[in-house]
């Protein structure tokens, strides 16, 4: 089936400075890329639409979603900053673009599940997966996967949803949003897979190999090869057993060789293969049904091209 890839221009209104990484220039180095490759022509392109507020208490508190809401800077006051973390502040732009992010993955699930489209990848911003249950932080304000992965399992009443993540750093927010949804409930339904350079932000993993958090660092000297091997030895056995009805990725393009974020030295090969190997496991298992997030990636070249393949990866042969 058709791939499709949701974004929308008001993303780039959220801007944390001239010379924060995660910025607007992200969103544009993917869509030129896309065009540069010709896969303009081959997927369906939609905007993304804002979240509806009660659907990000499906993996945040009231409090916190509050606390973003009441400090947000008015859209009037263009200078006004709002501080979460020391890298992490709003905008006036920054609510609605937050908004639009996690609206891109509700929207997402729609068309996987209504079977308009067989995969989605949603090239908005902010990024969500250091996102907390009730903390903000690491760029990310609302952890757009989780809230999805949520509202699949709600909506479409789905048993076993996989969220898979390969940034360089750890989804340590999917992590602690999964833990306490399965903590209330050993029969929730959630698999989550982490690969990521250890030690390394945000300091808090732990090594697991124990559904339903799959958590197994890579050392700074990584390249491919060790990459590949711990995902063929951690990811895909677990996987396999767990039989996902669906699989979103939390994807992150920050180990790439050419990102000075990290010192994996990953390529668009690597992420090709990852890829393709996630569809393998879609088309036996979810229907080939996928999602996926952009989260890290800030070689703006290296994420374009590292994008244009996964895409690949997600239509397939």
């Amino acid at each position: 089936m058709t791939v499709g890839v949701i974004s929308h221009h008001k993303c780039n209104g959220h801007n944390m400075g001239v010379h924060h990484p995660e910025n607007p220039k992200r969103m544009a180095a993917i869509q030129d890329q896309l065009i540069r490759s010709g896969l303009e022509y081959v997927i369906r392109q939609y905007d993304a639409t804002p979240i509806d507020r009660e659907l990000i208490s499906l993996a945040h508190d009231e409090k916190y979603i509050q606390h973003i809401f009441d400090n947000a800077p008015d859209k009037n006051d263009k200078d006004a900053i709002f501080r979460v973390d020391d890298d992490t502040c709003m905008n006036a732009d920054s609510l609605p673009a937050a908004l639009l992010s996690a609206g891109a993955a509700i929207n997402a699930v729609d068309l996987v599940m209504n079977k308009t489209l067989g995969s989605v990848f949603c090239s908005t911003r902010p990024p969500g997966h250091h996102a907390e249950y009730d903390k903000g932080m690491g760029f990310c304000f609302f952890n757009n996967i989780a809230i999805a992965a949520a509202y699949a399992k709600k909506k479409y009443l789905l048993d076993r949803v996989a969220i898979v993540d390969f940034d360089v750093h750890h989804g340590n927010g999917t992590e602690d949003i999964i833990k306490r949804a399965s903590a209330n409930n050993k029969e929730a339904g959630y698999l989550f897979c982490s690969t990521y350079q250890y030690p390394f932000y945000p300091f808090e993993m732990q090594e697991s190999d124990t559904p339903p958090i799959i958590n197994t660092p890579l050392p700074a000297t990584c390249k491919g090869p060790e990459f590949r091997a711990a995902i063929s030895k951690h990811w895909l056995p677990a996987l396999e057993k767990f039989k996902p009805q669906i699989i979103f990725i939390s994807a992150g393009f920050d180990a790439h060789i050419e990102d000075e974020m990290s010192q994996i030295s990953l390529t668009e090969s690597d992420y090709r293969w990852v890829t393709d190997e996630l569809k393998i496991m879609a088309d036996q298992h979810s229907e080939g049904r996928i999602i996926s997030m952009l989260e890290g990636g800030y070689a703006l070249s290296a994420l374009g091209r590292s994008v244009v393949e996964h895409i690949k990866g997600l239509i397939g042969n």
